[in-house]
């Protein structure tokens, strides 16, 4: 695993996180799965489903709307969105068996500096090594929002937290994502 959290947001990269996993299952199904992001409820810690909302599904330039939820007790002490909330996200990577990313969008449907996604690697024997990774090299609107009335102290432990938060929720999602593929 690869871990890097910033504690001020005008430093870059905020976070760059990336978890692997082999998978018993060839690039191409590999692809198919991770990139069917109405599917992504199956195997994400916050996403309960979605759809496409503009565009040929999975293409670079589409968009797909989120449909999320959060508990309570996550980063508990911070003023961070909880419970029910959605998010839209558009393709910026679509390369069939390689890679699949997509970038979270402002309210007014601008692309941001905040990129999830997966790396595929053909690993030999028809299997594949698969790599979920996030960055965010700004600060997004919501990253604003939640550390605008924080001091230095409180950033600091907020992008403690929040990226240990990611990582652990990145290696759940890999963990669900890595039985699925397997099974199917």
């Amino acid at each position: 695993m690869d871990v890097e959290k910033n504690t001020d947001n005008e430093k870059t990269p905020l976070f760059d996180v990336a978890v692997e996993t082999h998978v018993a299952r060839p690039p191409e199904f590999v692809y198919a799965m991770v990139s069917d992001l109405p599917r992504s409820h199956q195997w994400s810690e916050e996403c309960t489903g979605g759809e496409w909302i503009e565009g040929e599904p999975g293409a670079p330039g589409s968009v797909f709307r989120g449909h999320n939820v959060r508990p309570d007790d996550v980063v508990a002490w911070a003023p961070v969105v909880r419970g029910s909330w959605t998010t839209t996200a558009e393709i910026v990577t679509a390369e069939p068996a390689h890679r699949f990313a997509w970038a979270m969008r402002t309210l007014s449907g601008r692309a941001q500096d905040s990129v999830w996604g997966f790396t595929l690697r053909a690993a030999g024997g028809g299997t594949t090594e698969l790599v979920h990774h996030f960055r965010m090299g700004t600060a997004t609107e919501g990253i604003r929002k939640i550390t605008a009335e924080m001091d230095e102290d409180e950033r600091k432990r907020f992008f403690h937290e929040w990226g240990a938060k990611v990582e652990s929720d990145m290696a759940a999602t890999l963990g669900r994502l890595k039985k699925i593929i397997e099974s199917d």
